[in-house]
């Protein structure tokens, strides 16, 4: 019977994984119904689990889903909707593809740091698709433009869409965000600076190394360092963001002082008032995520009273902050810029709406697993898989812990949801097998970054913005061994680093 009983507790996530991978089923359309299988199982299996509760559980889940998930998202793709509306993202472009002639300073420019403030403003594949399109324009092969961001948009995706997914974990496992980002970040550190080298080796051989170790260790140093910082000290909402700026200026001034003679050629110069307002509304967003941020508690404290507290499971309160969210902030800080640009308030509210349309079957998608991942939780399916999982693999289960988030990446194409499908199941195994709950689930928020280069969804971005549709098999197969030494180290990493948790903590 236990042996029944725990199959019945993977169904939901073997069903995922069957229907997407197997069956190829549109995302909002199997998410939609394995949170109704999930429900049965909760209420007709072995949990027994009243139907109001699991329902309240479901309700609970939709309420995370849509505030803060999902109006984040629909910010973060509307400022750049809005960028492409005004031009100032041509503008954007152009100013990047002017720094350099040398393919490889290109690709730390424009795949790596440009890539990572993409994916820290807005996510969603913007930082694939761009940096992509911008590099085949620029003369690379297409093939190579889709597999090169492919794996530059691995480790900054942790933070990605203003931090989402790090603040989904900490929502759906309990534990503090301040925590879990400084951690993750921890994690990942090590691996920021190998992937700059990597792209390099990628985009020349080893032998394309020569002449700029310097800059790539720069473009490293200057990710790593900044984001491990602002993780610890600010919270999830702006450490990819700060890390990626970082980066892109230290990489650029290192290329005019160190490789002037790679310097692109003369064009007609932008004005300065051009690049500032091409900029602003990236800069608004930047500012106003930081003046609501730890930094200034008052203003953080103040907007926070604008809120709603209701409770929907139990005696569990849930709140809504109004103003003191970042989806909020960047809304605001869109409408502020578009103004400024030109945009009259109807059209930038057209743009809104659009958006808002065009990501109504990922809102459902959002919805439906991060309920069903509250189904699971409260009902005790959880359970049942973590004490399976902790009583198998007892104290070597940080090892895989890594690959579980790489696996929930991979089938969902978001690192948001697969924090959502195995964030309670990490925690609970992590306290099983005592061990320190908060590094195992930041383990589990890292390795979901190393699944976005071979996630599907990630794929058939990077071939759409390259011309290359029907090419995904030959990509997957490119970047699935990148992937696999990529989780095999952070396993290792993790695991190593355990018994000096305490020199680490927060």
């Amino acid at each position: 019977m236990e042996a029944v009983q725990l199959f019945a507790a993977f169904a939901p996530i073997l069903w995922l994984i069957f229907s997407l991978v197997i069956l190829k089923l549109p995302a909002y359309k199997t998410c939609s119904a394995t949170l109704v299988l999930t429900l049965a199982l909760a209420i007709f299996g072995w949990w027994e689990m009243p139907v109001t509760d699991a329902l309240a559980a479901a309700l609970e889940g939709a309420a995370l889903a849509l505030w803060p998930i999902m109006i984040v998202i629909i910010a973060a793709v509307f400022t750049y909707n809005l960028a492409r509306k005004t031009g100032s993202m041509d503008i954007i472009t152009r100013m990047l593809s002017g720094i350099t002639t040398d393919k490889r300073l290109l690709v730390l420019i424009v795949a790596w740091g440009f890539g990572g403030f993409l994916e820290g403003v807005a996510g969603y594949g913007t930082a694939v698709a761009i940096p992509a399109s911008i590099l085949a324009a620029m003369g690379f092969q297409p093939m190579f433009a889709a597999i090169i961001c492919l794996v530059a948009n691995t480790v900054p995706t942790a933070f990605g869409a203003i931090g989402i997914p790090i603040i989904t974990m900490a929502g759906v496992t309990g534990l503090p965000v301040e925590t879990i980002s400084y951690y993750t970040a921890l994690q990942l550190s090590v691996f920021i600076i190998l992937i700059t080298f990597l792209l390099v080796i990628l985009t020349a051989g080893f032998k394309g190394l020569r002449g700029v170790v310097g800059a790539t260790f720069v473009s490293g140093v200057a990710f790593a360092l900044p984001q491990l910082y602002t993780a610890k000290y600010m919270g999830a909402e702006l450490p990819c963001l700060i890390g990626s700026i970082c980066s892109m200026l230290a990489t650029i001034i290192w290329a005019r002082i160190f490789h002037r003679d790679t310097a692109a050629p003369e064009t007609e110069p932008l004005p300065a008032s051009v690049k500032i307002k091409a900029w602003l509304p990236y800069m608004l967003v930047f500012g106003f995520i930081i003046l609501c941020s730890n930094l200034f508690p008052l203003i953080k404290d103040t907007l926070g009273l604008v809120k709603t507290t209701v409770t929907i499971y139990g005696d569990n309160e849930f709140t809504f902050k109004w103003l003191a969210t970042p989806g909020t902030l960047i809304i605001l800080a869109t409408y502020i810029g578009g103004r400024i640009q030109g945009e009259s308030l109807r059209s930038i509210t057209g743009v809104l709406a659009s958006t808002a349309g065009k990501l109504t079957y990922s809102a459902v998608t959002v919805v439906s697993i991060v309920a069903l991942a509250k189904v699971m939780a409260y009902s005790g399916m959880i359970n049942t898989i973590a004490v399976a999982v902790a009583d198998t693999t007892a104290s070597y289960f940080p090892l895989i812990s890594p690959l579980l988030g790489a696996l929930g990446t991979f089938v969902t194409g978001s690192d948001t949801s697969s924090n959502v499908l195995f964030g309670q199941l990490q925690m609970e195994v992590a306290g099983r097998i005592s061990i320190d709950q908060a590094w195992i689930v930041a383990a589990s928020a890292a390795g979901a970054t190393a699944g976005k280069m071979i996630s599907p969804q990630s794929i058939a971005v990077a071939t759409a913005a390259t011309g290359l549709v029907g090419s995904e098999g030959r990509i997957m197969n490119r970047t699935l061994a990148v992937c696999a030494a990529y989780v095999l180290i952070l396993g290792t990493l993790v695991y190593a680093t355990i018994p000096y948790i305490k020199y680490f903590a927060v």
